[in-house]
Order: structure tokens, then C-alpha cells, then sequence
């Protein structure tokens, strides 16, 4: 491809809503162009990108036994309404009516679309298993759009349904998805990696995501450096601590801490360590006024105390709420002297604490000293509710967490009959009894893949594309193509050497000086670099850099689709 026949737009500046780095490079290198909220045009260079993840993903997908299909990115509200999902999605899910003022809405996801399928299609267990995917368009309607097409409102995803007769040949297919995924993240040249995790809104039983590992991740991933252990911060597991609770010491005393609400700042006044002070959060389950207790150093985690029995759903308690339970504002609050109607959750470590200092229940002042048994009644439930910290042992007995950050790209789901008995969808078995479909489910975020890489690869200079999916292979800058009759001769006959063999090449035939050329190949993020020359040329020479190399080597003209080759072939 000739720069002049393409459409190459590039930006000196980013925008200055551009946030994070991979917003700011696409914008910059012409990959995308915003035209609302969330919603962004993919120029042509941006979507070569796509079009080769995509390639990959389906490759691998097709090669994992799964097979495409397409649905529609409209859906009737009526399969959601079955599956229980019309109401409880949220808003995200943009609902309109039609002409006639039937309910409709744009697809988020196809778990309703794809069960409405099979239970039209599949009615053997003769037929099974079987898993359809899809490469489609979806939308969700972000409250707050931002970091360019990695929180963006429409973006494109393969979404892949498995539908089986038992739960074991499930859990044979969730195996091979994990597999294929790791082969198409290792393809797509990402350093990533799979994580236990959460089901969240899809629902089902297990689950595993993968991310992109990047310093800008908005996902926590808590991993054993000396294991394979990897999870999600919201599932992973602070292990109980191995000591039991010791005897009480001190004398329980009320102290004034003037000024002073948080834990940090209470230990500092009283000379304590923080790990000694104790922090009530107040939340409601339905009309139930809830403490739970964490330790001064550790944060709650919301998905862990939502699971707990009697807590879902919860949300945290207002301002008016802590004061008519507990008469006492935000910030000096705690579990002593509370009324025995308020149940008290605490975490594992909070329950093996003694002596420990914690709100008063009074503006000003906190407890010094204080002891379940002795000088509040124990909790009615001890349980995991924090998130875990670096240092924290490994869940499984290899050594001990530390924390990184993700970019989620994909996730795969064992659903097992969530949709399939919510939408009646049955099937005969063996015995010719009806039974529901075991299902999964299975996605990759294909153009949130195009900015995780971006996070992942990039330096001063522009974008470093991992070579399988940049835009192309190898840019061709001549030095003076308009000028030199040499110059365009040989670059047109190297041009047609390379396309011939295959390789993508970028010829930049514009009347640009080489530094602008230079600079925009950087940008783009094109791996390979070949510089032709008069002074080259006349020595037999052309001058070849990798996108990550410091310094350019001579190549013999004559050697170059050997060299070339060879390159394409190391990466």
C-alpha cells in the first residue's frame, strides 16, 4: 500500500480530553476519530488492526471446534424479559421502543438471542455439544464513557455460547476455551494473564478472565510470583490468620481524638500501629441497619460482602441512617454499645484482634482497649469481606500475594443452566427425559484488545505494535521519492519485491522531509523500517531499524527480502 493511495491522518498533538496513553496514541496515529461519547469512527489504519485480531480470534476459534454465526444487534425485549435481565441489567442497556411501541433493545451481550436458538434448534442430546460464536457489534451505555474505546459505549466482541448434555463435557469445553485463549492472547504477541474471577452480571458458577498486564489497568490481580495462582482482587481470598485471638490486656478507655476520623490518623495521634485500630463501615441490607468490622490497614470488598448470607443486595448506609442507629456522625463510629438489633459482620482478621482501638459512638473520641466478649458481644458472623494485600499468604500454600494491574480482555463463563431453565430450554437425553441445556459462555473484547496492546506497547516515539497485529509489516521511506529518479526506481521495484513475497508494505511516496516520515512510522507503530537513499543506493546499501532498535543496520540491496524474511519470521 502507497501512503497516497491510503489515508493516512496524523496528529502532532493528542486532544486534550484524551486521558490515558493508549487513548492519546490513536487519536494521534489516525487509529480512531471520536464522533460522540463513548463512540469512536475506526479509521483505515485502525481497522487493519482490528480486521487481524479478529483474524486470529477466528482462526483459533474455528480451529477450537466452535462455529460462527451472526445475531442481531437488535434484540426484541421479550427474551430478556424470560431470562429476568430486562430489569435487573441496569442502565446500560439501552432500551427504545419500535414504530408499533414494542420494546426493543440494543445487544450488550447474546445469551438471551443464542438460548432462544437452541431451544428452537436443539432438541437432541444427539445435536450436542455444540458451541456458536459471533464477532459483532455491541453497546452499553456507560454512565461515564472515557479512556477512548477501552470504556467505550460501542465496541465490537466475540461472544461464543457452548450448549452441552451434562455438566462434566462443560467443564471439557471450558478447558479447551482457557486453551484456545491462551493461544490467541500468546498470538496476538500480549503479555497477559488468566485470573480467577467474579461472574458478576452474566452469571453461572466459574469463570476466568484474562488480562493484558499494563501500570494503567483499572483491575487489581492478585498473583503468587513462585506459583500459578492468579485471581481477580474481588475473589481472591485473605486467608485466616494462623493465630487465634489472645487475651485481653489493657482496660478499655475513651480517649478524645478531636478532628481525627480516619484509622490512619487515629494511630498517629495515639502512637498506635495502624494495624491495632478497627473501622466500622455502615451499610443497609433492605431496611437492616449492618456494621462490618475490617481491620484499620485492609478495604472492604464489596463483592465478597455481597455474597455473604442476608446481604444481598446491600448498599452503604447515608449520613441520616448512622445517626439514628448509632447517634453519632460518620467518623467516630463503632461496634461498642451498639444496639443488639445491629448485626455485626467481621472480617476474619478483625476477629482474632484484642485490645484493639475503634470509634466511641461520640464525635471526638474513639476506644482504646477494646475486646469482643469482654466489651462487645462477638459477631454474629466472621467472614472474608477485604480485599487482599501485597504479603498476604497465597490462597494456595506456595508463597505469598503480590499485585499487579489488568486490562481485562477477555472472560469465559460456566453458566450452567441460568438461561436454559430460565427460558425453558430443553432438550431429550438418553432416556428421552427433558433436561436443560448446560451452557458457557465465552468473549473477547476484539477492540478493547487494539488499546490493551497500546497500554502495553508503547514508547516516547509512538505506538509499539506487537508484529501480528500492526497495521503492517514494514514501512518504506524514501529519501527524496519526488526528487530522485533513482530513488523512485529502486523503491518501486523493492515495493513490488516485497508485496510479491507477501510482506505489508507502507511505502511513503509523499513530498514530506524524512523527518516528519520518520516520526509518523514511529507513531503508527510499525515494526519494520527500510530507509532508500541516493548515498545507499550508489554503495549498494539500504538501511534497515526495528521499531525498537537504537540504532539502523546496513542491508545489501540484493540480501534485503532474505533479511527481511528472516525478520518477520524471528518476530
Amino acid at each position: 500500500m502507497r501512503v497516497s493511495q491510503f489515508f493516512l491522518s496524523t496528529l502532532r498533538e493528542a486532544p486534550a480530553d484524551a486521558e490515558i496513553v493508549s487513548h492519546k496514541l490513536m487519536l494521534r496515529a489516525g487509529i480512531i476519530r471520536r464522533l460522540a461519547g463513548g463512540i469512536y469512527t475506526w479509521m483505515p489504519l485502525g481497522l487493519r488492526v482490528v480486521r487481524k485480531v479478529e483474524a486470529i480470534v477466528r482462526e483459533e476459534m474455528n480451529r477450537a471446534g466452535a462455529v460462527e454465526l451472526s445475531m442481531p444487534v437488535v434484540q426484541p425485549a421479550e427474551l430478556w424479559q424470560e431470562s429476568g435481565r430486562w430489569e435487573k441489567y441496569g442502565a446500560e442497556l439501552l432500551r427504545f421502543k419500535d414504530r408499533h411501541q414494542r420494546d426493543f433493545l440494543i445487544q450488550p451481550t447474546s445469551e438471551e438471542v443464542i438460548t432462544d436458538l437452541a431451544r428452537n434448534e436443539l432438541r437432541s442430546y444427539r445435536q450436542l455439544p455444540v458451541h456458536f460464536y459471533q464477532i459483532q457489534t455491541k453497546f452499553r451505555d456507560e454512565r461515564r464513557p472515557r479512556f477512548g474505546i477501552m470504556r467505550g459505549r460501542e465496541f465490537t466482541m466475540k461472544d461464543g455460547y457452548s450448549f452441552h448434555a451434562d455438566y462434566a463435557d462443560l467443564q471439557r469445553e471450558y478447558t479447551n476455551m482457557y486453551d484456545t485463549y491462551t493461544r490467541i492472547f500468546t498470538r496476538l504477541g500480549l503479555k497477559f494473564r488468566a485470573v480467577a474471577a467474579d461472574t458478576g452480571a452474566i452469571g453461572g458458577t466459574g469463570s476466568h478472565e484474562f488480562h493484558v498486564l499494563a501500570d494503567s489497568g483499572e483491575d487489581a490481580i492478585a498473583y503468587c510470583p513462585d506459583s500459578d495462582y492468579a485471581a481477580n482482587i474481588e475473589l481472591a481470598e485473605a486467608l485466616p490468620p494462623p493465630t487465634t485471638r489472645p487475651a485481653p490486656v489493657a482496660s478499655l478507655s475513651k480517649v478524645p481524638t478531636p478532628g481525627t476520623t480516619r484509622c490512619e490518623d487515629v494511630a498517629a495521634l495515639l502512637g498506635a500501629p495502624l494495624e491495632q485500630t478497627v473501622k466500622a463501615i455502615a451499610v443497609m441490607h433492605e431496611n437492616e441497619f449492618v456494621l462490618l468490622l475490617l481491620r484499620g490497614d485492609h478495604s472492604l470488598n464489596e463483592i465478597k460482602t455481597q455474597k455473604l448470607p442476608g446481604m444481598d443486595p446491600f448498599r452503604f448506609a447515608t449520613d441520616a441512617e448512622i445517626e439514628q442507629h448509632l447517634q453519632c456522625k460518620p467518623g467516630y463510629i463503632g461496634p461498642v454499645g451498639s444496639d443488639a438489633g445491629i448485626r455485626l459482620i467481621a472480617d476474619r482478621a478483625v476477629a482474632v484482634m484484642a485490645d484493639f482501638i475503634c470509634g466511641a459512638n461520640e464525635e471526638g473520641h474513639h476506644l482504646t482497649g477494646v475486646n469482643f466478649g469482654r466489651d462487645l458481644r462477638e459477631p454474629a458472623l466472621v467472614a472474608d469481606i477485604r480485599n487482599v494485600a501485597p504479603g498476604d499468604p497465597s490462597p494456595d500454600g506456595a508463597g505469598v500475594l503480590d499485585i499487579c494491574r489488568g486490562i481485562e480482555v477477555g472472560h469465559i463463563f460456566q453458566l450452567r443452566t441460568k438461561y436454559s431453565e430460565a427460558m425453558k430450554a430443553l432438550f431429550l437425553d438418553e432416556s428421552g427425559k427433558s433436561r436443560a441445556f448446560e451452557m458457557g459462555c465465552y468473549g473477547i473484547g476484539v477492540t478493547r484488545i487494539v488499546g490493551a496492546a497500546i497500554e502495553q506497547n508503547h514508547d516516547a516515539r509512538g505506538i509499539v505494535f506487537p508484529q501480528p497485529i500492526a497495521p503492517f509489516q514494514l514501512a518504506l521511506v524514501p529519501i527524496g521519492y519526488r526528487k530522485s529518479a533513482q530513488v523512485r526506481e529502486a523503491c518501486d521495484r523493492i515495493y513490488a519485491e516485497l508485496a510479491a513475497a507477501g510482506v505489508e508494505v507502507l511505502l511513503d511516496d509523499r513530498d514530506e522531509r524524512p523527518g516528519v516520515m520518520f516520526a509518523d512510522m514511529e507513531l503508527v507503530g510499525i515494526p519494520h523500517r527500510i530507509v532508500v537513499g541516493e548515498r545507499g543506493l550508489k554503495e549498494g546499501k539500504l538501511e534497515y531499524q526495528g521499531r525498537c532498535d537504537q540504532s539502523a543496520t546496513a542491508v545489501a540491496a540484493g540480501e534485503l527480502l532474505a533479511f527481511i524474511q528472516e525478520r518477520l519470521c524471528a518476530n
